[in-house]
């Protein structure tokens, strides 16, 4: 009997050791597979997502998975972690934790951070007023931004002394595209609308690399984060490839309905100055129209709009799109009146009824009225924001002056709203900044 219960206790004392080995081998393997090397460049992301993104990444907090809540601090040293049998480990690091920071670590390297595209076309003197949407962009974002800019070739090299200056931030990137149609038709799509406009009906076709962008005009302010509109993404059903906003809430004084020679899209149309797109699915479709009975792809339906239709249309490529999506309704998701804030909204009294509930997501300011007095309102907004730095406390000091702008403004029928240009913005002011660096 004795002999017996012997041969059991070896066989659990080898399965045992087998499994401590077989833990060793399987730690050795996923470090392996995740490219292998230190722990610090992945400490440091894992510091980033802790940190909520810029904060740790400006040095303000964020730890790595070393020093996750509860840990014992013992894990001192990754290399040690991966490449040691854990019963061979000094007595000062803690195998099992090692054992799960190889886990960790392998799934920051298959989950990379998601980067948010954004697009912007500038021609002539609209480099201001670019810089100050990138801005705006920036300062609420959490995710990582990547901006793609198309420009004119002399504003090139502004656009990136300005950028670079940026480049402390460390939450976004940027590349510089020049303005590019094609070569047989560039001169009557160049000078579609205003300069460079068109541009952005191309960028499924230039940017094939990019899945999904948020295009939006030059005169954008985005008063809350780019990651909320972004998620409007995971909204679309199977059919849908892009979204934007109604052209006008009020029929009566609707463009489209009363003025337009071409079809267009709903009872007033829609507004292409903020436009989100799945690029993927908008080059792979197939698209109904008025043309032909055969469905044709997005860079072969482009220029036969612009042949039957261009004595026909005032805005251009906007009218395009509306033509385009009057003939395939299903394929556009349509987002609400503040997202895409106007002049408009407001000019002959508040007509969006979701910015007077919840205030302006996105202001848009077109008219030029961040450079005349005729809307002050959406003058004010402007240059709080261009006049604004990245410091935290700029950022948090920049609500009561702002407040104390626009109710100098109430003589507007803007103005006597300006609560709701200011709502959402301190919030997002609130949510992102309302800790004090010292308690960071």
């Amino acid at each position: 009997m004795r002999r017996y219960l012997r041969v059991v206790v070896l066989c659990l004392a080898c399965g045992f050791c087998s499994l401590l080995y077989a833990f060793s081998q399987l730690a050795v393997s996923l470090e392996e597979g995740a490219g292998g090397g230190g722990g610090k460049p992945q400490a440091a992301v894992a510091s980033w997502l802790a940190g909520g993104g810029r904060g740790a990444v400006r040095g303000t907090g964020g730890a790595g998975p070393a020093a996750r809540p509860g840990g014992s601090g013992r894990c001192k040293d990754f290399s040690l972690c991966y490449w040691n049998p854990y019963w061979m480990l000094p007595s000062d690091v803690c195998g099992m934790n090692c054992f799960w920071e190889a886990a960790f670590r392998y799934s920051l390297k298959i989950q990379p951070v998601e980067k948010m595209h954004l697009a912007v076309v500038a021609c002539g003197e609209r480099l201001e007023e670019t810089m100050t949407m990138l801005k705006s962009a920036i300062i609420f974002s959490m995710k990582p931004l990547q901006f793609h800019i198309f420009a004119e070739d002399q504003l090139h090299h502004s656009f990136k002394d300005r950028l670079d200056s940026w480049s402390f931030l460390q939450t976004f990137n940027y590349t510089l595209y020049p303005i590019t149609f094609p070569s047989e038709n560039a001169a009557e799509w160049k000078k579609l609308f205003k300069p460079c406009a068109s541009q952005r009906l191309f960028l499924p076709l230039i940017l094939k690399e990019v899945d999904s962008l948020l295009y939006v005009d030059t005169d954008i302010l985005f008063l809350r984060p780019v990651d909320d509109i972004w998620s409007l993404l995971k909204k679309f059903n199977s059919t849908q490839i892009a979204a934007m906003a109604p052209e006008h809430e009020e029929p009566r004084i609707g463009w489209y309905n009363r003025f337009a020679r071409h079809p267009y899209y709903g009872k007033t149309g829609v507004n292409s100055g903020v436009m989100l797109m799945n690029m993927t699915r908008m080059r792979r479709k197939y698209f109904k129209n008025d043309m032909t009975t055969v469905r044709l792809q997005w860079g072969d339906i482009l220029m036969p709009l612009l042949k039957k239709y261009k004595l026909n249309i005032t805005w251009g490529d906007q009218d395009l799109l509306n033509i385009m999506f009057f003939h395939n309704p299903e394929s556009l998701f349509v987002f609400p009146c503040q997202w895409n804030y106007r002049p408009d909204h407001c000019i002959y009294g508040s007509n969006c009824q979701e910015a007077e509930e919840e205030g302006i997501f996105i202001l848009h300011g077109n008219r030029g009225v961040y450079h005349d007095d005729k809307q002050p309102a959406f003058r004010a907004v402007y240059e709080a924001l261009r006049n604004c730095s990245f410091e935290d406390d700029n950022i948090r000091s920049l609500l009561k002056p702002l407040e104390l702008e626009l109710q100098k403004t109430v003589h507007t029928y803007c103005g006597k709203i300006y609560k709701i240009f200011i709502k959402q913005l301190a919030k997002s002011v609130r949510d992102r900044y309302a800790t004090s660096p010292k308690e960071k």
